[in-house]
């Protein structure tokens, strides 16, 4: 094999897309932990302990209807939750391999972008500052259905053409987020929805780690530079 061969190719795409919580921030224990407050709080159904492992492999609109919560109560339920963290900040850490995975994206040429319907705020409190300054936009505080608007958005700043976007979520509302904007639908299994979940929605790929994100977006990369 020559060196023109063993050259890894360009990036995949030009711009990465991610989603904060359940695939950037590991706060799916926090959340199930206010789970029953919360329930008390703006009166709605709270989901048995035996309900917790079935409900990830529903989507976002079918766990909502199943505890029964209005529409209307979602952005006061946002904005709650995202209030409380704020104080618990100190609680929620990145998954393990997220700063290799930023570092490494970034060092292969891509551009790298934040859409969450968290705050900037706890984002940047979370994610370290070496990691922060690898992220080029940040669009936070989107409704809950609300991110393809929040992806348009990205690709506007960018200039960046949806073709050469991937969105990478947790959720199954991330899947329908990026479809919605045209783009590409990245879906991790370290999060909050299931691999049934995830695949019902047909998302462009799969990732079950983050090294495997770096495979799949920088073609040709060696191993070991890859965090794997």
């Amino acid at each position: 094999m020559d060196e023109t061969d063993a050259a890894p190719r360009s990036p995949a795409y030009a711009l990465a897309i991610f989603d904060f919580d359940g695939t950037l921030a590991n706060s799916g224990d926090w959340f199930l932990s206010i789970a029953d407050d919360l329930a008390l709080r703006f009166r709605f159904r709270a989901a048995g302990a035996d309900e917790i492992e079935m409900m990830r492999g529903l989507t976002s609109r079918e766990v909502i209807q199943r505890l029964g919560i209005p529409r209307w109560k979602l952005p006061a339920i946002a904005r709650h939750v995202h209030a409380l963290l704020a104080d618990q900040i100190d609680q929620i850490a990145p998954f393990d391999g997220i700063d290799t995975l930023i570092e490494t994206l970034e060092a292969g040429g891509m551009r790298i972008a934040i859409v969450t319907s968290n705050s900037e705020a706890n984002v940047r409190a979370v994610l370290s500052p070496a990691t922060i300054a690898r992220i080029e936009l940040f669009e936070c505080g989107a409704s809950l259905f609300g991110k393809a608007r929040l992806f348009k958005r990205v690709l506007r700043r960018s200039r960046v053409a949806p073709h050469e976007v991937i969105a990478i979520g947790d959720e199954t509302r991330d899947i329908v987020a990026a479809r919605k904007a045209g783009v590409a639908a990245g879906a991790v299994l370290w999060g909050y929805a299931n691999r049934a979940a995830l695949t019902r929605l047909e998302p462009d790929v799969l990732f079950e780690t983050p090294a495997d994100v770096v495979h799949a977006l920088l073609p040709g990369l060696p191993k070991d530079e890859s965090g794997s």
